[in-house]
This record gives C-alpha cells, structure tokens and sequence, in this order.
C-alpha cells in the first residue's frame, strides 16, 4: 500500500512540474510580446493557458483519487490538501500571463524605453520565483520555499522602478497615456503571479512542516 502511495506522490511531482513549465513558458512568452507585438506568439500564450487549466483538472483529480483510495495521513495528507491549494494560485498565473498578453498587443510597435527593460527584469525574476517554488515543492526543501518571500522584495522593488519611470513619462508627457496605463497593468500582473508564488511557497512549507 505504501509503495503504491510512493509512486502515486511521484506521478503527482511530475504533474507539479509540467504545469510549472508550461507557467514558466507562459510568462517568458507574454513578456517576449513586450519586445515585439505578434499574434501567433499571443496565441501561444492562450494556448499555455488553456493547457494549465487542463492540468488543474488532472491534479486536482488525482488528488481527490488519492483521497478516496489511499485515505492519506499526518504528512502525506498535508502534502495531497496543499497541493490542492498550490494549482488554484498556479491556474491564476495561467490566467494573469493571457491578461499580459492581450494588454501587449495594443501597445506601440517598437516601444524602447526604460520602463520596458525593468518589466522585462522584472518577468525573468517572476519565473525564477515560480521555478524555485516547484523546486522546493518537489525536492521537500524548505529552506528554498522560506526564500521565496525575499525573493518577492526583488519583483516589489522592480515595480517601484517601472511605477517610478512611468510617472516621470507623464511628467514629461512622453509617451501615450494609454500606454503609460497599459504598461503598469502588466508590471502589476507580474507582481500578483509573484505574490502567487509566495502563495505557493507557503503551502510547501505547510505541507513539510505542518
């Protein structure tokens, strides 16, 4: 029973990882839209995101089979009900990436401007932050779920900078209104799928130390 359980929990951290992956594709792919406007890498964005809905179904199927048939305890359970928790902030980001790519798609052609680099800082240190959390969430390592939420200072701090140069484009009358609005809605996307993934941190930490 137990040995059935064990591989039960790996077929569920390789659930884990490929929703991970299809996450961490779906921001990089949206922030990509940053740089140059395509509907066909936008369309991939939506299609990521309809695939990290499916995995959703999956693990959260699994896990109420795991329920029914294993009846998990003590740790296993904490693992099973936080992995229930985790998909619901992951199927958010999926969400939060389709967001950022439909607001790109309105954005000028060819936007080089200061504000634009920090996002784009900003999205590489989003996906490290979601990585890191399945990593931890896989290997059991709590010292690397702890750092997440330090981790989130970084993307908070490049927020400011991204809010901070577009409030002097206003006060400079630089750059479409619109645009300037645009641009701090995606910066604040990225800021929220951080917060999930401090979200996530914690219910590994949960899920390890109870």
């Amino acid at each position: 029973m137990r040995n059935q359980f064990d591989k039960e929990l790996i077929k569920l951290n390789n659930e884990m990882l490929e929703m991970g992956m299809l996450i961490e594709n779906a921001i990089k792919t949206a922030s990509e839209l940053l740089l140059k406007r395509d509907e066909k890498k936008a369309e991939l964005v939506y299609e990521y995101e309809e695939e990290i809905d499916r995995m959703e179904d999956i693990i959260q199927n699994h896990c109420l089979r795991l329920f029914i048939e294993q009846q998990p305890v003590a740790s296993d359970l904490r693992t099973v009900s936080s992995t229930l928790k985790m998909i619901t902030d992951m199927e958010r980001i999926g969400d939060q990436c389709r967001d950022i790519a439909e607001i790109t798609l309105n954005l000028p052609e060819g936007l080089k401007i200061k504000s634009v680099d920090h996002i784009i800082d900003m999205s590489d240190a989003t996906v490290k932050m979601v990585n890191d959390t399945l990593q931890s969430y896989v290997n059991r390592d709590i010292k690397m779920a702890e750092k997440i939420r330090f981790d989130d200072d970084v993307v908070d701090d490049y927020f400011i900078q991204v809010r901070d140069d577009l409030i002097q484009m206003i006060k400079e009358d630089s750059l479409d209104a619109s645009a300037i609005i645009d641009l701090l809605m995606i910066a604040k996307y990225l800021e929220r799928i951080a917060d999930h993934a401090v979200n996530i941190s914690k219910w590994v930490i949960f899920s390890i130390r109870g």
